[in-house]
């Protein structure tokens, strides 16, 4: 084999090598792009379910009850929300405190309402839906018990009722038997222009008092009624 021959075939053993090394840097080169895009891709898909699960969601599905009803129910209790009821700011749907409502929750958690709210207090007698509802506007937690309540129970509400007071109603409901029933009127601020919105009733009913889940109940819904009423003006007396 002359040297000519050698030379040319050394020529191409050579260039065999580079382009075989050039094909596996490009493929190298080609593994680590794939790379970075899958990582970049699973980044964002991580950003994006934080977005989407992690951040717990707004303030209004926080306030209106999905998390708090899971709450009631580990505790015993049935938990509802309905619509919110519209009423007349002016009270002239609800002439008298003795006027006949319909509702859509009983006892009422929205809609119309006399003039004149309750008292905040612990009441030992019934006092008027119409006016209690009132209450619920104005960003109050009405609790009511119905006469087969046992005594120990209703102490116990008494109790929880002593621990932090304010803006908090509690009455008997004759018609509530054996039953205790938290209401409370949700408002969605970021909604107040939506139409047709008027907020939320959330109710939650059950037979024993449950200090961590009214505790949970209270501190979701009060003070987030369709009137901000500031939690000073909201005090037992008041």
């Amino acid at each position: 084999m002359g040297d000519g021959q050698r030379g040319r075939r050394c020529y191409h053993r050579l260039r065999l090598g580079q382009e075989s090394a050039h094909t596996e840097e490009d493929r190298r080169r080609l593994l680590i792009l794939v790379l970075i895009a899958a990582s970049g891709l699973l980044a964002l898909g991580v950003v994006v379910a934080f977005l989407v699960f992690g951040t717990g969601g707004s303030d209004s599905k926080r306030g209106s009850g999905s998390g708090i009803a899971q709450t009631m129910r580990d505790a015993g209790y049935t938990f509802n929300t309905y619509p919110g009821l519209k009423n007349n700011s002016s009270h002239t749907d609800v002439p008298t405190v003795d006027t006949k409502v319909k509702w859509n929750s009983n006892p009422p958690t929205s809609g119309p309402h006399y003039g004149q709210w309750a008292v905040w207090n612990f009441y030992d007698s019934p006092v008027a839906l119409t006016m209690s509802t009132h209450n619920l506007e104005h960003g109050g937690i009405v609790i009511h018990y119905g006469p087969k309540v046992p005594p120990a129970e209703v102490q116990k509400l008494r109790e929880f009722y002593n621990e932090d007071p304010n803006a908090m109603l509690v009455a008997p409901l004759p018609s509530a038997g054996d039953k205790v029933i938290l209401s409370a009127w949700y408002f969605d601020e970021s909604r107040a222009k939506e139409k047709g919105y008027y907020g939320e009733g959330q109710q939650a009913k059950g037979t024993k008092v449950d200090k961590a889940a009214f505790q949970a109940f209270r501190d979701a819904f009060r003070y987030k009624g369709r009137e901000r009423i500031p939690a000073e003006s909201l005090q037992p007396g008041m």
